[in-house]
């Protein structure tokens, strides 16, 4: 039987935890739940896309995705934080693009809010185009709100943490995802790779498609083969026979050269 002070007080490791869990806690809200988040979550809780955000899913230099509850059901809510170190590894098209959409680069915010807006209209672009990602559902400011993908309240994994049940069909399925990306949506998602896919109920998702490029873009080729070889070198690893330029090929990437060429 367990002794009365040991279910009463707490042992000195606990509360190092507890402490440390504590501090984990204060830093995750000092990073997104500034003052402007905070009003802007307010503004979509009002709207009723969601009641409360429930915990963390994911976090990175960028921004965060947390799980959120409502009537409706789980929620992704992906939050970018307020800064300059996003844009320190974005590819030159993205500056570009941000500077078309709005001006000088001095005003942080303003350009986050722009990258917000890009992704749900990406994404916008890709459902109607019957890609698999996640459906945008709202966004405001630097907080887009999106399908939750998972099972039982539970975030489905990245492909490369995922128990994969049949490599080459999910490999069949991501090509043909990526192939109605660009052959129908017209994008290249410039940044694919196996820590972007998630894996549910053996479907792939495609997501952070923010940094997307036209196919018109002259380095559109350049970024569909880099995604390729990444999956290539991937697929291989489990066992299904591919290349680079068979990846290339099935997503449609013939398709960029005979534009390019004309």
């Amino acid at each position: 039987m367990s002794d009365p002070e040991e279910l009463l007080y707490p042992t000195r490791a606990e509360r190092v935890e507890d402490r440390r869990k504590e501090r984990q806690q204060r830093k995750l809200v000092d990073e997104f739940f500034d003052h402007a988040t905070l009003l802007a979550i307010g503004r979509l809780v009002n709207q009723g896309q969601f009641q409360s955000v429930d915990y963390p899913i994911s976090t990175g230099k960028e921004g965060g995705v947390f799980r959120a509850s409502g009537p409706a059901g789980f929620r992704a809510v992906k939050i970018y934080r307020i800064g300059n170190s996003i844009f320190r590894h974005v590819p030159p098209y993205v500056i570009e693009w941000l500077r078309r959409e709005v001006g000088a680069m001095g005003n942080t915010a303003r350009m986050i809010y722009a990258w917000t807006r890009r992704e749900h209209t990406v994404l916008t672009a890709l459902r109607a185009a019957e890609v698999r990602v996640p459906e945008p559902l709202a966004y405001f400011r630097n907080v887009l709100v999106m399908e939750f993908v998972g099972v039982e309240g539970l975030p489905a994994p990245p492909m490369q943490e995922a128990m994969l049940a049949d490599p080459g069909a999910l490999y069949t399925d991501l090509t043909t995802q990526v192939h109605r990306m660009v052959v129908t949506a017209r994008l290249v998602h410039g940044d694919l790779s196996p820590y972007n896919v998630l894996i549910r109920e053996d479907r792939p998702y495609l997501i952070d498609v923010a940094q997307a490029i036209s196919t018109e873009h002259p380095q559109a080729s350049e970024l569909l083969r880099r995604d390729a070889a990444n999956f290539a070198r991937y697929f291989r690893r489990l066992g299904v026979d591919t290349s680079p330029e068979e990846f290339f090929e099935a997503a449609g990437g013939l398709t960029l050269t005979a534009g390019a060429s004309g």
